[in-house]
């Protein structure tokens, strides 16, 4: 009657297949950005390698190249490798300043070793006690007039620094200048840089 025929009913129904969609490529570097502490912990590295006898090794060498560095630079006047106490144009300028003259304050410990001769060895020659008793008078007055001379030097040295590197650049500088007054030329540390008679600018 009015159903369907049979070709109709035995036709195959065509499927189209779906598109498939194409893979988009990966731009960039195809992982999450780490977090900034993950990446600070990541650049970490310990200070340490964990063999102590390997640590102390290089912590000694260290320490040798250092000191090493420092007394070559008392030899030579490098500021770089110079001790704190010693460091900077300041110090420099005041034992440049005294390096330059003669100071009475540097026969102090000649004298001084002067006068115990005398003290220990007259009694034995047979010196007349007034000489002993010069001799000690004679260091008394010799320890006053250098004490008078570094104070004078000091302040002296002080002062031009102040108009050459401002006064809070001198701190200290008093001290300083006064006791490398009071040292014998050779066994100043630093050692001198300049010769007797050359003024430092």
């Amino acid at each position: 009657m009015f159903g369907r025929k049979k070709n109709d009913e035995e036709a195959p129904v065509a499927f189209k297949p779906m598109p498939v969609a194409e893979e988009t490529p990966v731009v960039g570097k195809g992982r999450p950005t780490p977090k900034r502490r993950e990446a600070e912990a990541a650049n970490k590295r310990p200070l340490i390698s964990g063999d102590p006898k390997a640590d102390k090794a290089k912590a000694r060498a260290a320490q040798a190249k250092q000191r090493a560095l420092m007394d070559q630079a008392m030899q030579t006047g490098d500021d770089r490798y110079l001790p704190a106490q010693h460091k900077g144009p300041v110090r420099r300028f005041a034992r440049d300043w005294i390096d330059s003259r003669w100071t009475l304050g540097e026969f102090f410990l000649p004298v001084a070793l002067l006068v115990i001769v005398v003290m220990f060895g007259g009694s034995m020659v047979g010196l007349p006690p007034q000489i002993i008793v010069y001799a000690i008078l004679g260091l008394y007055a010799i320890v006053l007039v250098a004490l008078i001379e570094a104070i004078t030097l000091s302040v002296v040295v002080h002062r031009r620094a102040v108009a050459t590197f401002g006064k809070p650049s001198t701190r200290g500088i008093r001290l300083y200048t006064a006791m490398r007054s009071m040292q014998m030329r050779r066994m100043r540390l630093p050692k001198p840089q300049v010769k007797r008679g050359d003024r430092p600018s």
